[in-house]
């Protein structure tokens, strides 16, 4: 790649995309701004684990649409399932049998829930798991748990970050928060009672510990509140039980995504079914408008998450994805070490998921440093905000890219001994996606 005059077509095909759609792309964790300035690529296509740009260029991916592409671009067997569907009709006036045997398939991958229904994105899921549980107890407020990123783009969780413009501060004032893995903090939350359900993620970076989610499941019920986890990532990149599996605590309610399809738009609300049937037809109390989607249960969506379901449990996708990660973890740190930056680029999270952390000369999380530490990925021909791997990536681009890491460490630690990192940014540092102005 021609770093002097880098993505030429890329740069036109942003400013496109710019004029055509608010914010350049339709997810704001795909905005250029989360890319050093000029070296936003734009993808042409995909085959498993690598992409290409406009331009041109190869990537060794990495976090494939935002965490879902964990089998890689173009999986075989995901787009066999779903050509087969196409040619069959994708939408009707009634439901598919399709239907049934996704949801039965879906039950059968994660015993701890009871019924299931399917829709298109992961805020649609999250929203009616809350809609759910203010029903079930009659409560208004809604617990978050602080310490995670992101649990849906309607109002009841976007009015708790920075960009909170257009929703109405009564909207924000229903959802509080409760710190993870502190059972007496989210105690003093639940004690004040008219809370309808806590809302987290199982795990994110560090494992939970010993008891916590069990006696977290037990602290809400003592309170009357329902306890949901949001299984985006770690549904399936966890265990193919979710995470509600591998660590043996019964939710009331969880949300899955992102993995379920490998890019292919389907998400699912998951339950007990005493909960569950609130929002159907065959229960006596006040009923819940819960999902309802012209398109969330199309045919050839199912097919995939059912394609996506079978290659995880077959071929042991979860393990893979940890022994990749493993490998991918262990060569970083051993780079960063070797060329003298191993307190400044860390790699954290587990292993299926790995994030990357770059910090200043005070051991401080810098942007300044991830910007420079994206571009020279990026000039080297590794793509990906972080390391989260799919299971499509190969020994030697796991190989490839710790090579690439160690040729940015050089550079990071020229840029730390002259005690100034803008020579290497190129532009503008990277920002954060929750920022209320430009």
């Amino acid at each position: 790649m021609d770093t002097a005059h880098p993505l030429p077509r890329s740069r036109k095909a942003n400013q496109r995309l710019h004029f055509l759609i608010p914010g350049g792309a339709h997810t704001y964790a795909k905005g250029d701004d989360q890319f050093p300035e000029g070296m936003a690529p734009v993808i042409s296509h995909g085959k498993g684990a690598h992409v290409w740009d406009v331009d041109g260029n190869e990537y060794i991916e990495y976090g494939a649409g935002l965490r879902s592409v964990s089998l890689g671009h173009a999986h075989p067997r995901v787009i066999e399932a779903v050509g087969r569907e196409l040619v069959r009709g994708s939408n009707f006036v009634r439901p598919s049998f399709l239907e049934i045997e996704a949801a039965e398939r879906f039950l059968a991958t994660v015993p701890t829930a009871e019924m299931v229904k399917f829709a298109k994105n992961g805020s649609d899921v999250t929203t009616a798991a809350v809609r759910l549980a203010r029903a079930a107890t009659g409560r208004r407020l809604v617990a978050v748990c602080q310490d995670h990123p992101f649990f849906s783009t309607d109002d009841w969780f976007i009015g708790t970050t920075p960009m909170n413009a257009g929703i109405p501060a009564r909207t924000t004032d229903m959802t509080v928060k409760f710190p993870y893995g502190d059972l007496a903090a989210t105690e003093e939350v639940l004690r004040g009672g008219d809370v309808a359900c806590l809302i987290l993620e199982a795990a994110t970076h560090a494992e939970p510990a010993p008891g916590y989610l069990a006696g977290l499941r037990d602290l809400a019920h003592r309170y009357g509140s329902l306890l949901i986890f949001d299984e985006m990532i770690t549904g399936f990149r966890w265990s193919d039980l979710g995470a509600q599996g591998l660590y043996g605590v019964q939710p009331d309610l969880s949300t899955f995504g992102k993995a379920l399809g490998n890019g292919f738009a389907v998400s699912a609300l998951a339950g007990r079914r005493e909960v569950m049937e609130q929002g159907g037809l065959r229960d006596s109390r006040e009923r819940v408008f819960l999902l309802s989607s012209t398109h969330g249960a199309e045919t050839h969506s199912l097919a995939a998450a059912m394609a996506v379901m079978e290659t995880y449990v077959e071929e042991g996708i979860s393990a893979r994805l940890h022994a990749l990660g493993t490998r991918l973890a262990d060569g970083v740190r051993a780079a960063a070490v070797g060329i003298g930056v191993g307190e400044h680029v860390l790699v954290r999270g587990r292993a299926s998921n790995l994030v990357f952390a770059t910090l200043d000369e005070n051991l401080q999380p810098s942007p300044l440093y991830r910007t420079l530490f994206m571009r020279q990925l990026i000039s080297g021909g590794v793509l990906g905000p972080s390391f989260v791997v799919s299971s499509a990536l190969s020994d030697e681009d796991i190989d490839r890219t710790v090579d690439v890491v160690a040729q940015a460490c050089v550079v990071y630690r020229k840029a730390l001994d002259s005690g100034d990192p803008t020579t290497w940014l190129g532009g503008r540092p990277v920002q954060p996606v929750f920022r209320r102005y430009v």
